[in-house]
C-alpha cells in the first residue's frame, strides 16, 4: 500500500504472521523522497532464557542508513516504551556476539535485559536515512524465540573395541544451568559415505553418552535445547572425527 503526498512516498507492507519458533512480522514501511531505502530484515533470539535477548539485523552493504532506533514495549502496554541497547557492528560487544552466528553479514544487535516471562512483546527498528527512514515492526514471547548457542569441548574416544565415549560442555552463555536445565541431540554418520542418523538424549545424559557403533571413522556433532522444550535446538555444533 502506497501513498504520495507532494514528493514525499509513504510505502507500508501488512505482512501475515505465521505462529511458530521465532518473532511474528508484523508491519514493515518505508517513508522516503527519493530511492527507496532498505528495511531492517529483524530475526530475535534468547540465547540463555531468560535474561539474554537480542534482535539483530543485517546493515545494508552499499547504503547504510545514518543511524538506527530501536525501541520495545510490551504488546498491551504500548505507552510504556524502552530504547534498546544497540551494539554496532564491529564492536568488542558485537564480535563476541557474532562469533557463535553462521552469517557473514555486519549484524546490528539490540539487546534487551530483564524481559518478563509469558509476555508479548513488539519491537520497532528503524533505519534513519538522509531524506528518509524505513521501520520493522515485530512481535515475539520470550519463550518462543529461545535458542541456545551450541554446545562446546566435544571429544570423542574409544572407550573398547565396540564402544566410543561423546563429551561436551553446556554452551558458557547459558547463565542459569540449574535452574533452567539444557537437553541435548547427537548426530553422527560415516565420514565418507554415511547417512546422518540423530536421536535425542533424557536429561540424565547431561553432557555426555556412550555409542555402539560399527568399526570406521564417523562425524560427531551436538545440539542443545531447553529442557521443555521452549523455542528452538541449538545450531549443530562443529563436527568432530573419532
Amino acid at each position: 500500500m502506497a501513498a504520495i503526498a507532494g514528493r514525499v512516498c509513504v510505502t507500508v507492507v501488512l505482512l501475515v504472521c505465521v505462529l511458530g519458533g521465532q518473532a511474528l512480522d508484523l508491519l514493515m514501511g518505508t517513508t522516503t523522497s527519493g530511492s527507496s531505502p532498505s528495511t531492517p530484515t529483524v530475526r530475535c533470539r534468547c540465547a540463555s532464557y531468560p535474561n539474554v535477548t537480542l534482535c539483530s539485523w543485517p546493515e545494508p552493504p552499499h547504503h547504510p542508513p545514518t543511524h538506527y532506533v530501536a525501541t520495545y514495549s510490551e504488546r498491551h502496554r504500548q505507552s510504556v516504551t524502552k530504547h534498546c541497547h544497540l551494539i554496532q557492528p564491529g564492536s568488542s560487544s558485537s564480535d563476541v556476539i557474532s562469533a557463535s552466528s553462521s552469517s557473514s553479514d555486519r549484524l546490528w544487535h539490540c539487546h534487551m535485559p530483564s524481559l518478563k516471562l509469558l509476555t508479548d512483546y513488539i519491537i520497532n527498528v528503524t533505519a534513519v536515512y538522509s531524506g528518509s527512514s524505513s521501520f520493522h515492526l515485530s512481535s515475539f514471547m520470550l519463550e518462543d524465540i529461545v535458542k541456545p548457542d551450541p554446545p562446546v569441548d566435544v571429544t570423542v574416544s574409544r572407550r573398547d573395541s565396540k564402544r566410543l565415549l561423546l563429551q561436551w560442555s553446556p554452551p558458557p552463555t547459558w547463565a542459569h544451568l540449574d535452574i533452567f536445565p539444557l537437553k541435548y541431540q547427537i548426530k553422527y554418520q560415516r565420514e565418507s559415505r554415511g547417512i546422518p542418523r540423530s536421536y535425542n538424549l533424557g536429561p540424565i545424559e547431561s553432557n555426555w553418552v556412550v555409542l555402539k557403533l560399527k568399526p570406521g571413522a564417523y562425524l560427531f556433532q551436538v545440539c542443545a535445547k531447553e529442557l521443555l522444550n521452549l523455542g528452538e535446538c541449538s545450531d549443530w555444533s562443529s563436527p568432530v572425527r573419532n
